[in-house]
């Protein structure tokens, strides 16, 4: 897992953001948390885990893993806002039981990180954020390829006036 690289290119990415909106000197941390909460909920309903009442499948692998990967852009950018790098905790919780009760543990993280932005409330959240991840069958290789791609995106939106 090379979180460096990726927390290098967010580095690049949210300065460029900053700099074309003009927000260097903004606080974006209550604006992020929102955003990476709605990237969290996109993610559920893509997966459709919690919908107990409809028989239809999952979205594609595809369309989940591009979802997953947007939360994890906002997850990067709010450990580099506050000088949080690419480490991970050295203990993993134990999974959850379910893909519901995981999304409910990293909706969870979020509002306890909101409320107390210590690193220690960061890597845990960004812990289950991984967990999550490994828990939609997802490789490391595999998040860190979408990143990239949806990365590239970002840049592209951002010359293009998005």
């Amino acid at each position: 897992m090379n979180l460096q690289r990726l927390y290098d290119m967010q580095r690049e990415l949210d300065a460029k953001i900053e700099s074309q909106h003009g927000l260097r000197k903004e606080d974006l941390v209550d604006q992020k948390i929102l955003a990476l909460l709605v990237e969290l909920g996109e993610l559920a309903n893509e997966t459709r885990c919690f919908k107990f009442w409809s028989v239809k499948p999952p979205a594609e692998r595809g369309i989940i893993l591009e979802e997953y990967v947007d939360g994890v852009h906002f997850i990067l950018s709010l450990g580099l806002t506050f000088g949080y790098g690419p480490e991970t905790s050295r203990e993993l919780a134990k999974e959850a039981p379910s893909l519901t009760e995981q999304f409910n543990r990293v909706y969870q993280l979020v509002s306890t990180f909101k409320d107390d932005l210590s690193e220690e409330n960061y890597y845990l959240l960004l812990d289950s954020y991984i967990q999550l991840g490994e828990m939609l069958g997802f490789e490391w290789a595999e998040v860190e390829q979408a990143y990239l791609e949806k990365n590239q995106v970002n840049h592209e939106r951002q010359q293009q006036g998005y």
